[in-house]
């Protein structure tokens, strides 16, 4: 009876090792980790430790630790991220990344050569962020914008940029408590950019952007073209303003509008009806706002509306030198040859001998001058050569009226001298003589 029980009791023994070593190790799934996370792979059913002669722990086919009579080989690529326990044959893994994700298996060989193995899988999230912004449009000076951001993993730290310069608080630009969102109020021009966050987990960092754009304008608005032209020439106008979006434009002229709508007014040939005010109105469609420029347009008669040619003007500068030096060539020609008397001033001490000599001069010259007055107011009679009546002008000299009688009429038609007393007689004397 006792053998039979001790027997009974081997076979149970037996059966209860084989039964142990034949079935396959149970390793539970973890749940989905993220990046920065740990994870702990550990068999439900492990084996006696002290009957375990070699340990594997395998990522797909790649070893990640293998431990030979409770000595542990380490993959230097997992070097500081794993830790392993001998007794319950437990793999921790660290600071886990998205290229974690995979197969994870175990095998056990015990000193009598028998192998048992297991596996399980890991689902590692990838790191990451995505920024949501306003959806209406933003009017400077009058909108808020809001930028959100949302994303997952083991997230250590949070950063804004914008156009990859760091973001910093300001009197209309407020961080939320943790971090992950931005408020401008109002908004400017100047907040117009991409706005990047960054999340960053131990293993691993991603970025998000965001363009914020801020409506502005019109604004500065100008217009080129010339001002003045001649009858006939083209002219174009080009009307620019400082807006966001872009501003559309519209033309009017005197007050009446043209119908162009273009940034660019052409007039292809100018007459003098097209002489006006040109105005330039912009106009923004988000802002709803509108500014306008004026410009003031000359046609003047010109005739093509080219003008005078470089090379016109200077043949007809030179024309007019060439003319202004044949003339004073003429004058000086004419001066040397005495066909043109000399003028020339009197000085002061000739004058005043020739004058004093003149006063000495007991001379009366006489020059028939019928066609003079008397000095009584009487016209001269015209006489004639052979009658005795014919009168004559006397010419006072130095106060003293001559009492010579005039001479006869043919001696004084025939005398030279009558010539330079006639001159006398008209021109203004110095001491006041009459006739």
């Amino acid at each position: 009876m006792m053998v039979s029980y001790r027997l009974y009791w081997t076979l149970w023994m037996l059966l209860c090792f084989e039964q142990y070593f034949s079935q396959d190790l149970q390793i539970p799934e973890p749940p989905n980790k993220e990046e920065g996370d740990s994870v702990v792979f550990t068999p439900d059913n492990p084996p006696p430790s002290t009957s375990i002669l070699i340990t594997q722990w395998f990522f797909t086919t790649a070893t990640i630790i293998i431990v030979v009579s409770g000595v542990p080989t380490v993959n230097p690529a997992y070097e500081g991220r794993i830790s392993f326990d001998s007794n319950t044959f437990a793999l921790t893994l660290q600071n886990l990344r998205h290229s974690d994700s995979g197969i994870y298996r175990l095998s056990v060989t015990t000193s009598a050569g028998e192998t048992r193995t297991g596996e399980t899988s890991l689902q590692v999230e990838k790191l990451s962020v995505n920024l949501t912004g306003p959806e209406e449009p933003l009017i400077e000076g009058e909108s808020s914008a809001n930028i959100n951001s949302e994303g997952n993993g083991n997230i250590i730290s949070v950063q804004w940029m914008k156009n990859n310069s760091p973001l910093s608080p300001s009197s209309s630009i407020i961080f939320s408590p943790d971090n992950r969102s931005v408020s401008i109020s109002p908004v400017q021009r100047s907040d117009s950019g991409e706005y990047q966050c960054k999340y960053t987990n131990p293993v691993n960092s991603e970025t998000a952007t965001y363009s914020l754009i801020i409506n502005y304008g019109p604004e500065d608005v100008s217009i080129k073209g010339l001002g003045e032209v001649n009858s006939g020439a083209p002219v174009s106008l080009s009307c620019s303003a400082n807006s966001v979006p872009s501003a559309s434009f519209r033309w009017t002229f005197n007050g009446t509008n043209t119908g162009v709508t273009t940034d660019t007014y052409t007039i292809d040939k100018t007459d003098f009806t097209d002489s006006g005010d040109y105005d330039c109105t912009a106009w923004n469609s988000v802002t709803n706002r509108s500014a306008s420029q004026r410009h003031v347009l000359l046609v003047k008669a010109g005739g093509g509306g080219g003008g005078l040619s470089t090379g016109a003007i200077v043949g007809i500068v030179i024309g007019v030198l060439v003319a202004v030096a044949a003339i004073c060539g003429l004058i000086v020609y004419l001066i040397k040859t005495k066909k043109m008397p000399k003028l020339t001033l009197p000085q002061n001490g000739r004058s005043s001998g020739a004058a004093a000599q003149r006063r000495q001069e007991p001379d009366l010259n006489y020059a028939d001058i019928s066609h003079f007055q008397k000095g009584s107011g009487e016209r001269v009679i015209l006489g004639n050569r052979g009658e005795p009546n014919t009168e004559y002008a006397e010419v006072k000299r130095s106060g003293t009226k001559s009492t010579a009688p005039p001479p006869p009429y043919g001696s004084q038609v025939s005398n030279p001298p009558l010539r330079r007393d006639l001159q006398l007689l008209l021109s203004p004397q110095e001491d006041g003589g009459h006739v």
